[in-house]
């Protein structure tokens, strides 16, 4: 397995190169006529003065993703020549006969300029594959960022778009399963978000905090509630009704005794919170879907170490 990410390529790249990279694969001149532009249309600081770039694309904006699947097509083309349909390796039979004569197999997944690749091999085809993508990469003027590229099995796991791929053993059996779990980052980031809008000293209105904190955990429930993600919804949950009950009691300066007589139902369940017919969200009530598929015949053991 290749976990690899695209070092800030464009950041520092001057607006002629990545306008040379673009031109390789883009040939209408209305396309890059508007690339262009956007690239030459400077940027707006805080203090309201517009500035001219004379390198690296807008932070945030929609070009770079674009210029990134523009200029990484050519990666994607030189990893699939052989696998597309009707390519040499475009059969299970091809694949077969690769394995038998010790030759590796991959597939490529990629998102912008984020990508892992799949190999079938040894750790050593693994780094000939990631020296051959770095060749690839090279003549556009872009290079792997050293700190997010890396060589792991798929049972030590890896971080990918924000889930943790990992096969494992399925607890109380035999068979080994590819799980997706919710990686560290996020749930950090997510909690980050929930802490910022619920400071105790906040004297925000209620109604507005619990239709940003509903707008925030739905996206971010939605994204990851095809993970294996029932523990980790019904932990969040805990922590976002703690964060605005906490808020609340300080802002009222209320006693637990006022929140459980708010909050505490006829036959002793927690009610929701509202405020002027805004319901927080329960995220324990997620529906997930959990998608496993039984590989444990088809992916190797870990390397050896000779």
């Amino acid at each position: 397995m290749l976990d690899a990410d695209i070092e800030a390529a464009f950041d520092n790249v001057s607006h002629r190169a990545v306008m040379d990279a673009v031109r390789k694969r883009v040939k209408d001149k209305r396309v890059l006529a508007l690339v262009k532009a956007f690239l030459k249309s400077g940027i707006l600081s805080e203090d309201g003065q517009r500035r001219d770039t004379h390198t690296g694309t807008p932070q945030g904006g929609i070009l770079s993703p674009l210029i990134f699947n523009v200029a990484l097509s050519a990666l994607d083309e030189h990893l699939h020549r052989d696998w597309r349909p009707g390519g040499k390796m475009d059969s299970q039979y091809a694949r077969r006969k690769r394995r038998r004569h010790g030759l590796p197999n991959w597939r490529i997944v990629r998102y912008a300029d984020d990508f892992a690749i799949m190999v079938h091999g040894t750790a050593e085809d693994t780094a000939a594959l990631q020296d051959e993508v770095a060749s690839v990469l090279e003549p556009l003027g872009l290079r792997l960022s050293p700190a997010k590229t890396r060589i792991v099995h798929i049972e030590d796991g890896f971080d990918f778009l924000g889930f943790r791929i990992r096969r494992r053993r399925k607890r109380g059996s035999s068979k080994w399963y590819v799980y997706v779990f919710i990686a560290a980052r996020p749930i950090r980031s997510v909690k980050d978000k929930i802490r910022a809008l619920t400071r105790r000293t906040s004297q925000a209105d209620p109604r507005d905090v619990l239709i940003r904190l509903n707008q925030i955990t739905l996206g971010w429930a939605n994204y990851f509630r095809h993970a294996v993600a029932k523990h980790t919804f019904r932990m969040l949950g805990a922590f976002l009704w703690h964060r605005v009950i906490m808020w609340l009691k300080t802002m009222h300066r209320w006693s637990w005794k006022d929140v459980r007589n708010w909050l505490l139902g006829p036959h002793g369940t927690w009610l929701p919170i509202t405020a002027d017919g805004i319901e927080l969200i329960n995220l324990a009530r997620t529906p997930a879907i959990t998608r496993y598929r039984y590989r444990g015949d088809t992916i190797p053991s870990p390397w050896p170490t000779t």
